[in-house]
């Protein structure tokens, strides 16, 4: 999960900070990592990902939540 993380905000450096802390790039708490319809968002960010994700059969979703009422 790191990789793509790290591959995301290399692309698009305006989201560093936005979806991991600045400091110790842990994950913020609102956003949430999916892969294979699983949320992975606490899993370590070294685990390794699913196969289909790693071969780009199966997407990998990062979405912000909302909180509030």
């Amino acid at each position: 999960m790191k990789s793509i993380l790290d591959a995301i905000e290399a692309k698009y450096p305006m989201l560093r900070g936005t979806i991991r802390e600045h400091g110790t790039l842990k994950r913020r708490p609102l956003v949430r990592f999916f892969a294979c319809g699983e949320d992975i968002s606490h899993e370590p960010l070294d685990a390794p990902l699913p196969d289909a994700i790693v071969k780009g059969a199966e997407p990998f979703f990062i979405m912000g939540a909302i909180a509030g009422g």
